[in-house]
């Protein structure tokens, strides 16, 4: 069946995204479970789950890489990719949303929306990608559907509504009442083979009634002809066929979201691959994609059909132990088949595409093709990193590419023995190849390798890694900031006048820069305003890379500058004696003065940090935040006797944190960190770095 190729109207390309601890990979597992592809429902905190295929994920019982898993369902190929949920691994699921069509949004049925849950909402919003909502653990003490629902009311959007009502509460939950067929659908055991339908119990019909008048009414507002026949007819006047049609049609506007619930790993999670079915897109669903040309930077147009020039995003590169690097990739246009050669359009280089697998986590079947539309995976492509397109050679064209934070995370790390050296650096080249927000790179004064990632649990997961797959053991230093330089004067005009005369032919460079601020995160821009020759134009670029490589090494403490302009507006040179060594230097030593006198800050990476803790606790967790110049952003009430608490504290203060609150609440409170903007290090604070960094 594996190589049967499906229309594109029948395929769904999925994600399956939420907070940490939601029940995802459950939830996949359920769906592998009741389309066939597994014997039984693995549980995470046994480690017997088919998409936490690695031991990492197996032994910790949360998601790391984003798997992908391809099945089949009433006629319908879904491609699930399950996402990792913890903030360090938050890249997975950016890159994921970006190659999908759409998500079901997993949701804590005792916890309701959490800060992550906030965070993949956001980013589905980013790719406008439709979505469904699932509140799963419903059936546990503490779960509560409507509460929950509340709460997406409350804190994601007022624009979703319940499809499913849950029969029953708690562990005496048994079932639910479909609002569009208005039919009850139950089970005796969540686990049974099938649900068995009946009619809606009495005690609900009023409450049914008006969940489904509120679904109905919202869901043809976003269809004008649907909406004139509802005034026309009213909401008994339409057909099943008629309300599931503007129900789609409202989904699929990506801002109208339809609401389920059950238990992840019960028959329940067969409505929710109706639901995929019927109201997810299809990908000539979504909007056609444009590129550029890689020479003339045109626009171009690619529609989701097999008859049109082959185009593809490589949005994730895996090094399988069996058969070496795979890129995963989805097709927007054309078909690609094994044998051919592409065009990497991002390097210019062609690949030859040996074989085409599909995916079930880390087990694969050989396809011949793939087309429009599909997600699937190339083995062995040498040259392709994650972002790249892959195109028809004689019909080139670059899609966008995927966009990453810089990590704010720094260790040194060793071989533990010299023979390991090479080792560890093919280790450390072929991780960086697969996670696009881990990076090495070797400080040039200590010799050290320095590695990079988005947090604590990152950067050990990576170096765990490398001993289990690439059985290198290392000592690793301690975690350093990613600070950065920058100015905060502008205007400030500055010489570089670099010469060395002394007998026969000698070096000159002259330049005057102005130098100003930048807007924040704007990074570096370089301005010509030289006229009348007075530098000539060959050595303009030569002073733009000095500038650049001075500020790439830090003027204060040794860190990046970043956002400054640097405006080159006079200057001389030496008929004989200037050169592009000597205007290089030139900027170098002008823009050094530059900075010195532009006011110089030192930056720190600034963490939005959330916790989850009972109320018992709070003093002591505000407490501590404060003694680590956390800045309280707001408390609100999860459930009764919990609190969460959103603040923004310095990254240089929360090392070791997820450790400490754990001892300071008896292990009873969580928290999650992501990177949300750079500011100020206090004076005092600054004059430490520097001085500590100057020895």
């Amino acid at each position: 069946m594996a190589d049967k190729k499906t229309p594109m109207k029948d395929i769904r390309n999925l994600g399956i995204i939420a907070h940490i601890d939601a029940g995802k990979t459950t939830t996949t597992e359920g769906i592998l479970y009741r389309t066939g592809l597994s014997h039984k429902i693995g549980a995470v905190h046994e480690g017997e789950t088919t998409t936490d295929w690695m031991a990492q994920e197996r032994e910790r019982g949360i998601t790391i890489v984003a798997a992908s898993v391809t099945c089949f369902w009433k006629g319908h190929q879904i491609n699930i990719i399950d996402t990792p949920g913890h903030i360090d691994f938050t890249a997975e699921v950016e890159r994921s949303l970006r190659v999908l069509d759409g998500a079901v949004v997993v949701f804590d049925g005792k916890m309701g929306v959490e800060s992550q849950s906030e965070t993949v909402w956001r980013q589905a919003d980013k790719y406008g990608t439709p979505r469904l909502c699932f509140i799963n653990k419903i059936n546990q003490t503490g779960g509560d559907f409507y509460k929950s629902l509340d709460t997406i009311h409350a804190r994601l959007s007022k624009h979703a509504f319940p499809i499913h009502l849950p029969i029953g509460f708690e562990q005496a939950i048994n079932g639910v009442i479909d609002l569009v067929d208005m039919k009850a659908y139950t089970y005796a055991e969540f686990h049974d083979k099938e649900l068995v339908e009946g009619e809606v119990p009495a005690d609900m019909l009023d409450q049914a009634k008006k969940y489904r008048s509120l679904l109905i009414e919202n869901a043809v507002a976003e269809d004008e002809v649907m909406l004139e026949k509802y005034f026309e007819v009213g909401e008994e006047g339409l057909t099943t066929d008629e309300i599931k049609q503007a129900i789609r049609t409202a989904t699929l506007t990506g801002k109208f979201f339809v609401v389920t619930g059950g238990d992840g790993r019960g028959v329940m999670v067969e409505k929710v691959l109706d639901l995929v079915n019927d109201y997810l897109p299809a990908p000539n669903d979504r909007s056609n994609t444009w590129g550029t040309h890689p020479k003339t930077g045109d626009e171009i147009e690619r529609k989701h059909d097999e008859t049109e020039p082959f185009s593809a995003l490589a949005f994730k590169i895996t090094t399988d132990p069996f058969v070496g690097k795979l890129a995963y990739f989805r097709v927007y246009s054309g078909k690609i088949t094994a044998g051919s050669y592409v065009l990497n359009s991002s390097t210019g280089e062609k690949e030859r595409v040996g074989r085409i697998v599909r995916l079930q986590a880390d087990k694969r079947t050989d396809v011949t093709e793939v087309g429009s539309g599909d997600i699937a995976a190339i083995v062995g492509l040498k040259g392709t990193t994650t972002g790249n397109t892959l195109c028809d050679p004689n019909n080139p064209i670059v899609l966008e590419n995927i966009t990453f934070p810089d990590p704010p995370v720094s260790i040194a790390i060793e071989p533990k023995t010299k023979a390991d050296q090479e080792k560890m650096s093919i280790a450390l080249q072929r991780l960086a190849e697969e996670d696009p927000t881990f990076r090495v790179h070797t400080d040039e004064e200590t010799g050290q390798t320095i590695i990079s990632g988005m947090g604590e649990l990152h950067l050990e997961i990576i170096v765990d890694r490398m001993k289990r797959e690439f059985t290198v053991e290392a000592n690793i230093g301690q975690p350093q900031v990613a600070y950065r330089e920058s100015i905060r004067k502008s205007g400030v005009e500055v010489q570089g006048k670099f010469i060395r005369q002394s007998g026969g032919r000698g070096q000159y460079g002259d330049v005057w820069l102005r130098v100003s601020q930048n807007e924040q995160g704007a990074g570096f821009e370089f301005i010509n305003s030289i006229k009348g020759g007075v530098v000539p134009s060959e050595y303009i670029k030569p002073v733009q890379q000095g500038v650049e490589e001075a500020l790439k090494n830090g003027i204060i403490a040794g860190y990046p500058v970043v956002d400054v302009k640097a405006e080159l507006y006079d200057g001389s040179y030496h008929e004989v004696d200037s050169n592009e060594m000597a205007f290089k230097i030139a900027g170098s030593m002008a823009i050094q003065n530059g900075v010195k006198n532009a006011g110089p800050v030192l930056l720190e990476p600034v963490m939005k940090v959330v916790i989850v803790t009972p109320e018992e606790f709070m003093g002591d967790v505000i407490g501590d935040l404060n003694s680590k110049r956390g800045r309280i952003e707001s408390m609100e009430d999860l459930t009764t006797g919990i609190k969460e608490i959103t603040s923004f504290v310095p990254l240089g203060e929360m090392f070791g944190y997820t450790t400490n609150l754990r001892s300071t609440t008896q292990g009873r409170a969580s928290s999650s960190m992501e990177l949300d903007h750079y500011a100020d290090v206090p004076s005092h604070v600054a004059e430490a770095i520097i001085a500590k960094n100057a020895k």
